[in-house]
C-alpha cells in the first residue's frame, strides 16, 4: 500500500525540486519508504505539524493543499464573509506554505487576507477577528526543532479550531487526493482577480493599540530606566515586541546579535523554545555583560515568551512559565486595584496542570480564578463565555504552565507581544520602587508557601509511538496506582470521565497525595511524548525539590 502512495508520488509532476530529489534518493528503501508513507499527518484542534518532506507523513505543500482543501470545504458550509486570514514564522518554507494555502482558498471562491510579512500567533487570531473571517490559518511550529514545520487552524473567534470543526476539516481531507485533490490557482492570479489581499495597516495599528491598552500604569516605563536584552530566537517576535515596547518608553533594549533576524534554521540552539536554558543562554551572556536589568526571549510564532532575571549578585536565574503566571497575576491585580481600573468580579484563568500558587493569588486579590483543560483555547473559550454574557471586560488574565499568557479579550490565544510588554512594564515598577522581580517573587513564597512545579518528558517517537503511549494511559487507567515513593494517592482524577470533572473530555490523569503534592500525566498533544507534571511545596526550595525527585524516581518506570 506505501509503496503504491510512493510510485504515485515518484510519478507526478512535482513542481518542488526537494521533493523530488528525495523521493529519488530513497528509491528502493523499504524503510524510509514506510516511515513516509505507510501513514498520513492527521489534523486535528492543533491542526497538522510534522517534518519537513516528502509523503504523507511529512509537512510539504501537496500535504498543505490538501488540508487546506479541507478547511475550504468546511468555510463554505459557514455563511458569513467567506473569508480566511493567513499568517507564516520565520520556519523553512513558511512563505511557500502560506501562499499555497492561499491559493487554495482563492481557487474555492474564499477570500484571503494574507501578511505581508512574517507575523505571530496573536496577530492571526487578531486579524481573523478583525476581519470577521470564517477561519484562519497560521504556518508554524511553534518551538520545535528546525526541521519542522505546521499548520495551525482557527474558527471565527480567533480560538484554534473547535474538535467538532477539526472533525469534519479532517472528514473532508481524508476524501481529498492529497496530490490532485485540491483545487489551486497561483498567488498572482487570486491577487489578479481580487480574492487575495494583504492585511492592512489599519489591522496592523489595531492590534498594537490593543496590546498598549493592556497596560496597568501607562506612562510607568518611560521614566523607568528599564535595561533590557531581548532575543527573538529568528522568529517573529522582533517587530511586533520592539514597536509596542518602544511605544510604552523602553529605549534601552539590545537584541541578541545572532537571534535578531529571521531564519528557518535555528542555528544558535536545538529547540527555539525559551522554557530550555540553551535558547536563553547567548541572550543571558549578553545581559551580564551588558548588566541588564532583565533577559527576554519569544518562540519563533511568538506566542510563549520565557525570561532570566538579575539577582542581588549579579547572576541571572531563569523564571518559570508557572512563577510567570504568578508573577503576572499578583501584578495586574495589585496594579489595577491600586489605579482603580479593576473590573467587578474579575476574572483570571489556569490550565489544570499550572500551579495552585495562582489560586492563593487569586484569593488574595479577590479574582476568580477559572481552571481550563490544557490547550490555550480553552482559556479562549472562557473569555468567550464572557462575551457571551456581555461581561467580557471581567477578563484579566489567563496563563498555562508552558509560558502561555493573554491580558485581555482583543486575541483568543496565548500572546507574547502583550506579555512581553507586562514583563517590562513589571520590571520597571519594581525597579522604579527599589525592588526587582527576583525580590518580589520571594515575596510572594514568603506569604504563600515555597510551591515548585517541574515537568519531565518521556518520548515514544517512530511509528508504535503513538501505540505505546496509548497503552501507557490504558495501563495507568487499568491500575490505577495507589502510591508514589510512598506518599499515598489521595484522590485520583480522571478526565475521560466529564461527568466528574465538569470538564470537556481529556486524555488526562491526575493523582493528588496526603502530603499535599500531585502529579499529573498527560500525553502531549502535538508531540510523540508523555509529560507528567509534578507540584511540591516545601519550607524551602531544596526539601520541595527532594520531594520532587522522589517523585519523579517513583513515576518514571511507569512510562518505560
Amino acid at each position: 500500500m506505501y509503496q503504491d502512495e510512493y510510485k504515485k508520488w515518484l510519478g507526478a509532476d512535482l513542481i518542488d525540486f526537494d521533493l523530488k530529489k528525495e523521493l529519488q534518493d530513497i528509491e528502493g528503501d523499504d524503510a524510509a519508504i514506510k516511515e513516509r508513507f505507510a501513514v498520513a499527518l492527521k489534523f486535528g484542534t492543533a491542526g497538522l505539524r510534522g517534518t519537513l518532506g516528502a509523503g504523507t507523513n511529512r509537512m510539504n505543500i501537496w500535504v498543505v493543499r490538501q488540508a487546506t482543501q479541507g478547511v475550504a470545504d468546511w468555510v463554505k458550509t459557514q455563511g458569513g464573509t467567506q473569508t480566511v486570514a493567513i499568517s507564516y514564522d520565520s520556519r523553512l518554507k513558511g512563505w511557500t506554505f502560506a501562499r499555497d494555502a492561499a491559493g487554495v482558498l482563492a481557487a474555492n471562491g474564499i477570500k484571503v487576507r494574507i501578511y505581508d510579512e512574517l507575523m505571530p500567533v496573536p496577530a492571526l487570531s487578531f486579524a481573523t477577528r478583525y476581519y470577521h473571517c470564517n477561519a484562519g490559518i497560521m504556518v508554524t511550529a511553534s518551538h520545535n526543532p528546525a526541521q519542522y514545520n505546521g499548520y495551525k487552524a482557527y474558527g471565527p473567534d480567533g480560538c484554534q479550531m473547535t474538535d467538532d470543526a477539526a472533525a469534519v476539516v479532517y472528514d473532508q481531507i481524508q476524501k481529498t487526493d492529497v496530490l490532485t485533490g485540491a483545487k489551486y490557482m497561483s498567488f498572482a492570479e487570486g491577487v489578479e482577480k481580487g480574492l487575495i489581499r494583504f492585511v492592512g495597516d489599519d489591522c496592523k495599528k489595531a492590534f498594537y493599540d490593543a496590546i498598549e491598552s493592556r497596560q496597568v500604569r501607562p506612562g510607568l516605563c518611560r521614566t523607568a530606566g528599564l535595561k533590557l536584552v531581548y532575543s527573538p530566537l529568528n522568529g517573529t517576535g522582533l517587530v511586533p515586541v520592539t514597536h509596542v515596547l518602544h511605544d510604552i518608553g523602553i529605549t534601552d533594549i539590545t537584541i541578541v546579535p545572532e537571534q535578531e533576524y529571521p531564519n528557518g534554521y535555528f542555528t544558535t540552539c536545538p529547540y527555539p523554545n525559551p522554557e530550555i536554558l540553551q535558547a536563553l543562554e547567548k541572550g543571558v551572556a549578553l545581559a551580564k555583560e551588558t548588566g541588564a536589568d532583565l533577559m527576554l526571549a519569544t518562540d519563533p510564532d511568538a506566542d510563549r515568551v520565557g525570561i532570566a532575571m538579575k539577582c542581588p549578585d549579579g547572576s541571572y536565574e531563569l523564571v518559570s512559565g508557572n512563577e510567570m503566571g504568578v508573577l503576572l497575576l499578583d501584578y495586574i491585580a495589585a496594579g489595577r486595584i491600586e489605579k482603580g481600573t479593576m473590573p467587578e468580579r474579575p476574572v483570571a484563568v489556569k490550565s489544570i496542570v499550572s500551579t495552585p500558587l495562582a489560586d492563593l493569588v487569586a484569593e488574595h486579590y479577590g479574582v476568580e480564578l477559572r481552571h481550563t483543560l490544557t490547550g490555550f483555547k480553552w482559556i479562549g473559550d472562557q473569555i468567550a463565555k464572557l462575551e457571551a454574557a456581555g461581561e467580557v471586560d471581567r477578563f484579566i488574565f489567563g496563563f498555562e504552565e508552558s509560558y502561555g499568557y493573554l491580558a485581555g479579550p482583543y486575541v483568543r490565544d496565548k500572546d507574547a507581544v502583550v506579555a512581553s510588554m507586562l514583563i517590562c512594564e513589571m520590571a520597571s515598577y519594581y525597579r522604579s520602587i527599589g525592588s526587582s522581580i527576583k525580590q518580589r517573587l520571594e515575596e510572594i513564597y514568603a506569604q504563600y508557601g515555597r510551591y515548585l512545579n517541574k515537568v519531565d518528558s518521556y518520548e515514544f517517537p517512530g511509528l508504535s509511538g503513538m501505540d505505546k503511549m496509548a497503552g501507557i494511559m490504558d495501563g495507568l487507567r487499568k491500575n490505577p496506582p495507589k502510591e508514589f515513593g510512598g506518599d499515598a494517592v489521595t484522590e485520583a482524577i480522571d478526565y475521560e470521565k466529564p461527568e466528574e470533572t465538569g470538564l470537556p473530555k481529556a486524555n488526562v490523569l491526575i493523582y493528588k497525595l496526603a502530603d499535599g503534592a500531585s502529579v499529573v500525566v498527560r500525553p502531549s498533544g502535538t508531540e510523540p511524548k508523555i509529560k507528567a507534571y509534578y507540584t511540591t511545596k516545601g519550607k524551602n526550595l531544596a526539601e520541595a525539590e527532594a520531594e520532587k525527585e522522589k517523585l519523579a524516581s517513583a513515576v518514571s518506570p511507569l512510562f518505560r
